[in-house]
């Protein structure tokens, strides 16, 4: 056998990422990674160039269209990598100037396709039969070009209309090399960049080869649509295509059509008479629900992987790039949403420990004033001046200046929360992801039934011994934007923990809180009174604190 070929075949076949392997093989191939780094380097050093000389002779504004289409050609010459890239710039307006934006966002969507007797040859290959013999029917031209793919509409024998996702051909090998780039580039220059991430940069590049490797494996990505719909069963805001298996290979993914508008579409949106703030708060929503209730997040939600369907729904068709998250990590996630906005800097420092932004061992007292200083900042004067962009753009010098890191499963997780942010200042300039984010944690943490959510409220409602009134009045009222909230099961619930075993401590405490400071508290009872007394009729309030004995006395039976 023709060992290049083999070698070539290995390189096609690699399904996982495997940052050693792809160095054992490019290491012996130096003048294919010389190729490809003068290429790059040169492409993007030219760019520059005419940027420089543009602004030099003062012909920036004459020639700032041209300019967008320079780069988005650019981006997409270089290939997949590059133009995940530009996705991602894609969705911030609030860092793009409207006219690379413009053109950027047709990145999503609207790249060059590759042949189509290519594309066909393959779905006949990988499905071992005919494209008659496959589908009903199919269009003769793909009706959408991605980064790694390109997707054709088409009937089943059966009558489903269906999506089909072709992959690109040897796209193993292209995202291998510049991996391998990527990977000799961070070590080469990381003691330069003016940033500290407390780790070596390859770790944050090998998370990114995980989950590329992860997105071109279709079987994959219909295991994460089938994994993602199972837990948005009870949510009829979402709508997830179905996988058609018999269709579907390791390269060809064929999956339910999904009739949507692009949420970046504002017009077709607003002429479909859809709610805009409506779908931003499904998209916020939805994406907290990933990262604090499953653990199982999506990655990459920028506007060509998310639509708006007529019924007001949001579809996600995309599942290639996905995560999990562990139970710890899901509720200190949700802690440190509450400590920011109630600025305990101290609870939030113990968070970012806990996390791994932070060492166990970094002294906290010297970084204390430095996140009050930064996250203040981007918290402005209340919980709706709060800006995520701000929050990364001041992070980046603590950052420097202190030994934080980014762990590098968190790079994932910051990259998905500012697409979202992104996605929704597109369609609401003035949107603000807390004032959707926090009513939906103060729900999650009333409403609770785990022993970590008790603990967090409890961590939340106590600081240094003493009952945090302001905060319980706080957080009931924002809880109660969100029309999801009732507050019957809330009660019920905190009656029975009081009156359990395991609440002996809260009890105590909450009557110590009574009449701290030799005072008793009843202004603060009263204000808290005034705010539930129109949810929480007399014989209502009665019937919840019986149905918390009858549930005690359950308990106590079966514990018997």
């Amino acid at each position: 056998m023709n060992p290049h070929l083999s070698q070539r075949q290995d390189k096609e076949n690699l399904r996982h990422y495997d940052a050693r392997a792809i160095a054992e093989f490019y290491s012996n191939r130096p003048w294919q990674v010389v190729w490809r780094a003068i290429k790059i380097v040169w492409l993007i050093g030219w760019f520059i160039f005419h940027l420089v000389w543009d602004k030099f002779t003062k012909e920036t504004e004459k020639k700032k269209q041209k300019q967008a289409r320079e780069l988005r050609e650019l981006l997409t010459y270089l290939g997949p990598t590059f133009i995940k890239v530009g996705q991602a710039l894609s969705t911030r307006p609030d860092l793009i100037r409207k006219d690379y934006l413009e053109e950027l966002i047709k990145l999503q969507d609207q790249l060059p396709p590759f042949d189509n007797k290519i594309a066909f040859a393959i779905l006949e290959r990988e499905l071992g039969k005919s494209i008659k013999e496959a589908y009903k029917e199919i269009s003769p031209n793909p009706v959408a070009a991605a980064s790694l793919g390109q997707v054709y509409r088409g009937i089943l024998h059966t009558g489903e209309e269906v999506a089909v996702k072709v992959q690109r051909p040897n796209l193993r090998p292209v995202l291998a090399l510049d991996l391998f780039l990527m990977r000799c580039a961070s070590k080469w220059f990381a003691p330069w960049l003016p940033i500290n991430l407390g780790h070596d940069i390859s770790m944050i590049v090998d998370e990114f080869g995980i989950k590329l490797f992860e997105e071109i494996d279709y079987i994959n990505e219909g295991q994460n649509a089938e994994r993602f719909a199972t837990n948005f069963l009870d949510d009829p805001d979402i709508k997830v295509p179905k996988i058609y298996w018999d269709y579907t290979t390791q390269r060809i993914l064929t999956l339910e059509w999904i009739d949507g508008i692009k949420l970046t579409d504002v017009d077709k949106i607003k002429a479909a008479s859809l709610d805009l703030d409506n779908l931003i708060r499904i998209g916020v929503t939805s994406g907290l629900r990933q990262l604090l209730e499953y653990g199982f997040f999506h990655a990459d939600p920028h506007p060509g992987n998310l639509f708006a369907t007529k019924n007001g729904q949001m579809a996600y068709i995309d599942f290639g790039m996905m995560d999990q998250l562990n139970e710890i990590t899901k509720h200190t996630i949700a802690s440190s949403i509450v400590q920011l906005v109630n600025r305990d800097y101290y609870a939030l420092a113990d968070d970012f420990v806990t996390l791994g932004f932070l060492s166990a061992d970094t002294p906290i007292e010297p970084i204390i004033p430095a996140l009050e200083q930064v996250l203040g900042k981007g918290m402005g004067e209340s919980v709706a001046s709060f800006n995520f962009k701000t929050i990364t753009d001041e992070f980046s010098e603590l950052m420097y200046e202190y030994p934080f890191r980014i762990p590098a499963k968190f790079a994932l997780i910051i990259r998905s929360l500012i697409t979202q942010e992104g996605l929704a200042l597109s369609l609401n300039p003035n949107f603000k992801i807390v004032e959707v984010s926090y009513p939906y944690v103060s729900r999650r943490l009333l409403t609770e039934e785990s022993p970590e959510m008790r603990r967090m409220l409890l961590d939340v409602l106590f600081k240094d011994g003493k009952f945090q009134w302001q905060r319980l009045e706080n957080m009931i009222s924002i809880a109660q934007t969100d029309n999801k909230f009732d507050l019957f099961p809330t009660a019920q619930l905190g009656l029975q923990y009081l009156l359990s075993d395991e609440g002996e401590y809260l009890r105590r405490q909450l009557l110590l809180a009574l009449i701290e400071d030799d005072r008793l508290h009843t202004q603060e009872v009263q204000r808290i009174w005034t705010l539930v007394k129109d949810d929480l009729k007399p014989q209502k309030l009665f019937d919840v604190a019986i149905s918390a004995i009858q549930g005690i006395s359950r308990e106590s039976i079966t514990a018997n």
